[in-house]
């Protein structure tokens, strides 16, 4: 009978290490989630945008019709750095015209604050629109007297022009074409001069033509007033 050889253990083979039932069975990492993530970011983007911009522009071309008040009539006056102004300066620009006197010591400080926040919040639209103040008081606001009230309020001499000149000329000027009163009362007992001008604001085009007056006491009318004068410098050529 045959000698049976038992062997406990198979013959070494060269074989390649088995790969753990663990790995083997293990998920495969997925980067769909960021993907998913990005994707609902688009959709949602696309879906908010159209709602919010396109109606904003829109919206943006309508306006009201704004008034021809009247035409501002050649001048020759000089400001506060002496040098000629004239009607003329104004032309292409949309102004925002003011009455001021240095001596004022009741709305014109106000109102001089007022244009140093319109001066801030129409800065981006600087080459377009520019304020003008005219004084009320031209005997006695020289250039130097203006340009020193000009420097307390942080004019911006690029954007911001004082105005005074030969009273006849400037009195013809605000009592004609701006329609603003410059008549003077008794002083004040403390001797400053009584001048009976308006606290209003007066939108002028490019073309000189007067498009509207504001009551710089009203708040909405002061932002009817920026509104008027961005829709004129978008708009007007």
């Amino acid at each position: 009978m045959p000698r049976l050889v038992s062997r406990a253990f198979p013959s070494e083979i060269c074989q390649v290490p088995a790969v753990p039932e663990l790995e083997r069975n293990a998920p495969r990492k997925s980067h769909r989630g960021p993907r998913v993530l990005f994707a609902l970011l688009v959709i949602l983007l696309c879906a908010v945008i159209p709602g919010v911009v396109v109606p904003t522009l829109m919206c943006r071309g309508e306006h009201k019709t704004l008034k021809d008040i009247g035409v501002v009539a050649p001048f020759s006056l000089v400001d506060e750095s002496g040098r000629p102004f004239t009607d003329e300066a104004m032309r292409g620009k949309i102004s925002i015209v003011s009455f001021i006197f240095t001596r004022c010591d009741t709305i014109c400080p106000v109102t001089a604050m007022k244009l140093e926040r319109i001066q801030e919040k129409t800065f981006d639209r600087g080459r377009e629109i520019k304020l003008v103040s005219f004084s009320v008081d031209p005997k006695f606001d020289t250039p130097e007297q203006l340009a020193a009230f000009a420097k307390k309020y942080r004019a911006d001499a690029e954007r911001w022009r004082f105005v005074t000149g030969d009273f006849d000329a400037v009195y013809k000027v605000i009592e004609g074409s701006f329609m603003t009163s410059m008549a003077r009362m008794p002083d004040k007992p403390n001797g400053v001069p009584d001048i009976s001008h308006q606290g209003y604001f007066l939108l002028v085009d490019k073309a000189l033509h007067i498009r509207g007056i504001y009551d710089s006491d009203t708040v909405n009318q002061l932002e009817e007033l920026m509104s008027d004068a961005r829709y004129l410098a978008r708009t007007q050529k």
